[in-house]
């Protein structure tokens, strides 16, 4: 049996079909987000994923993964703490 070869070329031409439409959308928006061609971040796609420890969810650049972290107590703590962040001292607009 023939041993799978190393190499870190490229390989050839793979073409995908019946893509599902949150996909292609991810794709794209990789391809927008990083300027790359839809074949170059297919490629960092599939890169990222395969590598070793790559993240199972999806990478947000928004603050939804702190949503609900914080118990009730915390939260209050922190509102009372804004509140007083939201004060407007009369005596800073003079």
């Amino acid at each position: 049996m023939a041993k799978p070869r190393k190499t870190t070329e490229a390989t050839g031409a793979i073409t995908l079909r019946n893509l599902p439409e949150p996909v292609a959308r991810a794709v794209r928006e990789h391809a927008t987000r990083y300027h790359v061609s839809l074949n170059k971040a297919v490629i960092q796609l599939l890169e990222g994923a395969l590598r070793p420890g790559a993240r199972k969810r999806p990478i947000r650049d928004d603050l939804s993964r702190l949503a609900g972290s914080l118990s009730p107590e915390a939260g209050r703590a922190m509102e009372r703490r804004l509140a007083e962040l939201r004060k407007i001292d009369p005596a800073d607009w003079r």
